[in-house]
C-alpha cells in the first residue's frame, strides 16, 4: 500500500507541477472542491467500514472517556519533543515548541507561526510538520511493529484525514475511532496552543 501511496502522491505532484504551466484547473477550484469533496468521500467509507465492523463499535464503546487521554498525550510529547530538539539544535525553545505544536497540520503550522514568530519560523512550521505526516505514511509498516497504536501518535492531528486509510489498513478497522478523535482534538487546540507557546517568548 506504501507503494501505491508514494507513486500517486508523486503523479499529483507532476500533474501540480503541468498544471501551473498551462493552467488547465484553477487552483482554487482545485482546494475548494476537490480536495474538499475527496476528504469527504474518504470519511463516508471509513465511517461504512466502521460501522460494519461490530466488534470496532464495541471496543469503541468499552474505551469511553479514555479515548481522550491518548490525543492529550500526543500533544504533551510533541511539545517536549519539540523543546528537546530546541535544545539540541541551539534555537529558540518556545519557538521549537511552538513549531511542534503544529501537530502534523501544516497549512496551519506554517501560516499561524510564521505571523507570531516571524516567517523563517513560519518556514520550518511547514517544514517540519510536513515532515511528520510524510514520514507517518512512508514509515508506518515500522511504526505499527512498535507499537499498534504508534502511527496514531506519529500522525498527530492528520490521523483525522490524510494518514487515516493508511493507519485503518495497518492498526485494523478498531483503531479508526481514536484516530480520528486524536486527530480531531490535535486540530482543535493546535492554533490555541501555538499561539500561547509564542506568547512565552
Amino acid at each position: 500500500m506504501i507503494k501505491h501511496i508514494i507513486a500517486v502522491l508523486a503523479l499529483g505532484l507532476a500533474a501540480g507541477y503541468l498544471n501551473s504551466n498551462w493552467r488547465i484547473l484553477d487552483s482554487i477550484w482545485i482546494s475548494n472542491y476537490i480536495f474538499n469533496y475527496s476528504l469527504f468521500l474518504l470519511l463516508f467509507v471509513m465511517g461504512l467500514a466502521f460501522g460494519m465492523d461490530r466488534d470496532s463499535i464495541a471496543k469503541a464503546k468499552q474505551r469511553g472517556l479514555r479515548i481522550l487521554i491518548m490525543p492529550f498525550a500526543i500533544a504533551c510529547g510533541s511539545i517536549l519533543g519539540g523543546i528537546v530538539g530546541g535544545l539540541v539544535l541551539g534555537i529558540s525553545i518556545s519557538g521549537s515548541a511552538a513549531v511542534s505544536a503544529g501537530f502534523g497540520w501544516y497549512t496551519l503550522a506554517g501560516p499561524l507561526v510564521g505571523q507570531v514568530l516571524g516567517a523563517e519560523w513560519g518556514a520550518l512550521g511547514f517544514v517540519v510538520n510536513f515532515l511528520r505526516e510524510l514520514l507517518t505514511i512512508v514509515a508506518i509498516s515500522l511504526l505499527v511493529k512498535i507499537d499498534k497504536y504508534g502511527p496514531i501518535a506519529s500522525g498527530g492531528a492528520t490521523t483525522m484525514d490524510t494518514t487515516l486509510p493508511v493507519i485503518v489498513h495497518y492498526c485494523g478497522s478498531d483503531a479508526l475511532i481514536l484516530a480520528f478523535s486524536s486527530g480531531f482534538i490535535l486540530s482543535v487546540i493546535s492554533p490555541f496552543v501555538i499561539i500561547a507557546i509564542a506568547l512565552l517568548k
